[in-house]
């Protein structure tokens, strides 16, 4: 069977420089904001092309402290509208409830999975404060057009980078477009840790120092608290562990849009449709980092079978939109088409900087023999 993931194989690879490392944080006896933390802030920073980056103990607290700051700063109050994509993950959205804004669910353009410019524009109001494009499954939102639109109405811009650890458009990398970014480390991620972790990259000093009060019980200096804040902090032996893998990330994900490219070049079923549908996207093939490979099937629990029975497996990002998830019960009446659509074809093929040629042929010749009426 081809693993959708294989997270032991993927570490290996790294096996004696995390070890190194590991050792060197245990040899410290300093495990908690030491100099691991500010080494890879400073090198993921430098990565990004940002000034600063604060780490936190996940993606999504990533999220939910840089708005709380904003909050704090004075930039935003309850009851301000965020746009969001429909089709996100929940992560996204509970961020801004978290902090008592309000979600307003754009359709994502159906050929990128991603929020369009046009579709913000459409929906911004006299309470629209900030958008939160996310950059799904490692393809970066058509920024330059989304910040033409941030700035003619004023609005404040949150990236989700979650998944997107050094896509680009024109040379400038996801997290140095918005006026902040959130990233999330979480294992399966194109730069995971060994556990959860996460950041914030921003230009603004004062939002990167009140991100990384809040996310310090709310202390700037020990026992002097500003705010009613939380315990989010990056630590030392995921910080350590994260250096080592960014130091291999721009490698890794030239595997991966090889392996990419050659589920694009291979797979000619007309039964299903695959994320880039024009010759003017090769472009966009090299500046996605492919944090997933995600294909449609109108008869996807089929697919899920018939590769399943040639030793693929698969999974689903993801099987239920936000609005209609229990969690929000009051958006059970929505109509969205593009979203339900979405969720409801979606199939994402085993992709990683560790498959071996045979894996990707075998993953290409199942998916070509697929037919509709399996």
């Amino acid at each position: 069977m081809i693993n959708f993931l294989n997270l032991k194989d993927i570490n290996a690879r790294y096996r004696s420089e995390l070890i190194e490392a590991c050792s060197k944080v245990i040899d410290s006896g300093w495990y908690i904001s030491g100099k691991e933390v500010a080494a890879f802030e400073s090198e993921f920073a430098s990565y990004c092309g940002v000034r600063h980056c604060v780490g936190v103990a996940n993606g999504l607290d990533a999220l939910t402290l840089t708005i709380r700051a904003w909050k704090v700063l004075g930039l935003l109050k309850e009851g301000d509208e965020v746009i969001v994509p429909a089709n996100t993950y929940i992560a996204s959205i509970l961020a801004v409830t978290e902090n008592n804004l309000v979600p307003v669910l754009v359709e994502p353009e159906e050929f990128s999975f991603n929020l369009g410019a046009e579709g913000i524009a459409n929906a911004v109001t006299d309470r629209t404060k900030m958008i939160l494009p996310v950059h799904l499954y490692g393809r970066i939102c058509n920024m330059p057009a989304i910040m033409d639109v941030a700035n003619k109405y004023g609005l404040l811009v949150l990236e989700d980078s979650a998944q997107s650890h050094g896509a680009m458009i024109a040379g400038k990398k996801a997290g140095n477009w918005g006026h902040a970014s959130a990233f999330s480390f979480y294992p399966g991620k194109n730069l995971g840790a060994l556990g959860d972790a996460g950041a914030v990259t921003t230009d603004n000093e004062t939002l990167a120092d009140t991100i990384r009060a809040l996310g310090n019980y709310g202390s700037k200096v020990k026992y002097n608290n500003l705010y009613k804040g939380v315990n989010s902090r990056l630590d030392e032996m995921q910080a350590a562990m994260l250096r080592v893998k960014l130091r291999h990330l721009d490698d890794d994900t030239a595997i991966r849009r090889a392996v990419a490219s050659a589920y694009i070049s291979g797979i000619k079923n007309e039964a299903l449709q695959l994320p880039l549908v024009s010759g003017t996207d090769a472009k966009v093939c090299s500046e996605h980092v492919w944090h997933l490979f995600v294909i449609r099937s109108k008869k996807r629990q089929a697919l899920i079978q018939h590769l399943k029975e040639r030793g693929v497996e698969t999974l689903i990002h993801y099987p239920i939109p936000p609005h209609k998830q229990q969690a929000y019960a009051e958006w059970g009446d929505l109509q969205l088409a593009i979203t339900e659509r979405i969720h409801a074809e979606v199939i994402s093929l085993p992709i990683s900087q560790t498959m071996t040629n045979e894996e990707i042929e075998l993953v290409v010749h199942a998916c070509n023999s697929f037919q509709c009426e399996s």
